[in-house]
């Protein structure tokens, strides 16, 4: 797994963030921090914050990073590498809901880090998707879109992937979210039944359902683009026939459909027995929701399904869609001819539940 919280040590006491950088060069920015010593696990830095240093990863690792110093903690977080497509802002770690797999658990507190994030924005690669993420993001509505907005004024080709649990939209936010800005913003936002007493039950929250049928409309008439997110459980597994025909009836402006595999953390590791469905055993009601969403010209696809889980027809649905610093592959994996166009496993799945589904194709 790749580490993105590794141990600091600066000359400032104040959290700061700067982008590293091994060598000089013509295109330096006075927000990067130089090398100036480095080992095989290590890396020294001088920068506008003074010295600091950051053990555990090479400085070839580091090279390019964003990374956000926070000297008291005595960390430093890499907030965008510039080596990955899979770079995710945690804004907050506060919820409304309680999701009953959720593999994030809220915390009561919020620690307001807007103002680093938008730094570490403006330093990104160039054309980079930079994600989003809780906590629920829009619970600091205003700080966050004010955020977003400074950057793509001031970085033209930077786009954002929002994940939100869609509470909090409301009819003044239709006309801001008009403003071709937001083309280059998408929200990833779950729906996991058609009828509320289950989605309301799988969100811990009565009234979110209803709720976030209002906030569609309101998304579809800002021209807002949408990902629908459904995560896969015993509690729904059977329902989605009906959550496909309410996709296709009622939720056609959105971008893409992504019905997605359980996660082994968070609160979904104590209740994997009682939550995870096994998709290989019985593939039928997902293969009933892509034909449904697919007939009527709704995008779909599967995220965090192994390519030799699925049916043959129904692979080409199956993307990479773990993010490589929680991505594992099994031994077996190793002779699979499609490993690089596949999902894999997350880090943290349990060995015994992948070995017993993995066969190389």
């Amino acid at each position: 797994m790749i580490l993105l919280n590794l141990p600091a040590f600066a000359e400032s006491n104040i959290p700061f963030v700067t982008r590293l950088r091994t060598s000089a060069s013509d295109k330096r920015d006075i927000a990067d921090s130089l090398m100036i010593d480095a080992d095989s696990m290590g890396a020294s830095f001088a920068g506008a914050h003074g010295l600091f240093a950051i053990d555990g990863v090479s400085a070839e690792d580091l090279d390019g990073d964003v990374v956000l110093v926070t000297p008291l903690a005595g960390r430093a977080e890499r907030l965008l590498r510039r080596a990955s497509r899979h770079n995710t802002l945690l804004v907050t770690e506060r919820c409304d809901q309680l999701c009953v797999m959720c593999s994030q658990p809220p915390k009561k507190t919020h620690v307001d880090r807007f103002a680093l994030l938008e730094q570490a924005c403006l330093l990104a690669e160039p054309d980079t998707l930079i994600g989003v993420s809780g906590g629920e993001p829009t619970l600091y509505k205003q700080k966050l879109l004010s955020m977003i907005e400074h950057v793509l004024d001031a970085r033209p080709d930077v786009q954002f992937h929002i994940l939100s649990n869609g509470q909090h939209f409301e009819r003044d936010d239709v006309d801001r979210l008009r403003d071709p800005r937001y083309r280059r913003v998408s929200w990833g936002i779950p729906l996991y039944a058609a009828d509320a007493a289950t989605h309301d039950d799988v969100v811990g929250k009565h009234g979110a359902f209803v709720r976030l049928r209002d906030s569609f409309a309101l998304l579809m008439a800002a021209g807002a683009r949408v990902e629908l997110r459904t995560v896969l459980l015993s509690t729904n597994v059977d329902k989605l026939h009906d959550l496909a025909h309410f996709v296709v009836a009622r939720l056609r402006f959105i971008e893409a459909w992504s019905i997605m595999q359980l996660e082994h953390i968070g609160f979904a590791k104590g209740r994997w027995r009682d939550l995870f469905v096994r998709h290989d055993l019985n593939f039928t009601p997902v293969a009933t929701a892509l034909d449904a969403a697919l007939l009527h010209g709704v995008r779909a696809q599967l995220f965090n399904f192994p390519l030799c889980t699925v049916p043959a027809a129904y692979r080409p649905y199956a993307i990479a869609s773990i993010s490589d610093w929680k991505n594992k592959t099994m031994a077996p994996c190793q002779q699979c001819s499609e490993r690089e166009h596949c999902a894999g496993f997350f880090e943290w799945h349990p060995d015994e539940d992948a070995m017993a589904v993995v066969t190389p194709l």
